[in-house]
This record gives structure tokens, sequence and C-alpha cells, in this order.
């Protein structure tokens, strides 16, 4: 069985010559492409940082100083217990 269902696999010739085509076609373009791609990836890791960074501080929070918070206030990663949900919900008629 061939590569992924082809019957033909380049050679490295093949690949150069598809290289130098793609070049020529858009060799204008790589340094911009590479750039948006330079961008993504540094977005991309400032998003993981900032994720992690509040995943830390949520963690190291001092649980007295939440539980004297306003319910407004409280961060959604404390919800109620089980029993708490069942108190409040609405008595079925």
């Amino acid at each position: 069985m061939h590569i992924l269902g082809f019957s033909f696999v380049p050679g490295w010739q093949e690949l150069i010559l598809i290289l130098a085509i793609g070049l020529l076609l858009f060799g204008r373009r790589l340094p911009e492409i590479g750039r948006s791609i330079g961008k993504t990836i540094v977005e991309f890791k400032r998003g993981i940082n900032d994720i992690e960074s509040e995943v830390d501080t949520a963690s190291k929070r001092d649980p007295e100083a939440e539980r004297q918070l306003p319910r407004d206030e409280r961060t959604v990663s404390q919800s109620p217990t089980p029993q708490a949900r069942a108190d409040a919900a609405p008595p079925n008629s």
C-alpha cells in the first residue's frame, strides 16, 4: 500500500522542482507570510502564558478571602455544591 493512497510518491528531484516553482510563484510574498506566521505563533504563546498565569493565581488564592467577597465578585470556578443546587431549585408542581 502506498503512502496516503498515492500511486506516485515524488523523489527528491521532484520535491526540489516543486519548491522552485513555489518560490517563483510566491517569492515576493514569503517575507509577509513568514511575518504573519511569526505573529500568530507569538500571540498563541502569549495566550497560553496568560491562561497559565490565571490558573496559577486562581490556585494560589486564599479561600477564606474568597468567602468574604460578595457573591457577584466571586469567580465562576466557585460553583455551588450539588446540595446547594438542590435546595435552590424550585419545587416541582
